[in-house]
C-alpha cells in the first residue's frame, strides 16, 4: 500500500520561510503527478501546487512568486519551499499523489497524506 508522510510545518512569523518534504513509500514504480493542497479553518481544501513528474509545475495564483514546488522521482519525494509567508497561509497542508503505478503494475489514482499544520504569526 502507498503512502505519504509529510513533515516540515511548523510555526513561523509572517515574512518568513518554511520548508515541506513529503516521501511516499510502498512498492512504488512510478508517480505522474505530486502536490500540496491545504485547508484553512472553515474553508475547504485548495491547490497550493503540483507538479508532473516531467517536472512540470502549477500554483494557485495566491501563492505565486512565493511558493516553489519540486521533487525528487527517485526518491518519490516532493517538497514545498514557502517564502515571504504571510497569516493567510496558515492551514493544515497536505500531500497528494495521483497516478501512482506499484511495481506490480497496479494504480492508485490518488493518495492523500496525513497533512501538517503551518501557522503564519503576524
Amino acid at each position: 500500500q502507498v503512502q505519504l508522510v509529510e513533515s516540515g510545518g511548523g510555526l513561523v512569523q509572517a515574512g518568513g520561510s518554511l520548508r515541506l518534504s513529503c516521501s511516499a513509500s510502498g512498492s512504488i514504480f512510478s508517480i505522474n503527478v505530486m502536490g500540496w493542497y491545504r485547508q484553512a479553518p472553515g474553508k475547504q481544501r485548495e491547490l497550493v501546487a503540483d507538479i508532473t513528474r516531467g517536472g512540470s509545475s502549477n500554483y494557485s495564483d495566491s501563492v505565486k512568486g512565493r511558493f516553489t514546488i519540486s521533487r525528487d522521482n527517485a526518491k518519490n519525494t516532493v517538497f514545498l519551499q514557502m517564502n515571504s509567508l504571510k497569516p493567510e497561509d496558515t492551514a493544515v497542508y497536505y500531500c497528494h499523489a495521483a497516478g501512482v503505478v506499484t511495481i506490480t503494475r497496479y494504480l492508485e489514482l490518488e493518495v492523500w497524506g496525513q497533512g501538517t499544520l503551518v501557522t503564519v504569526s503576524s
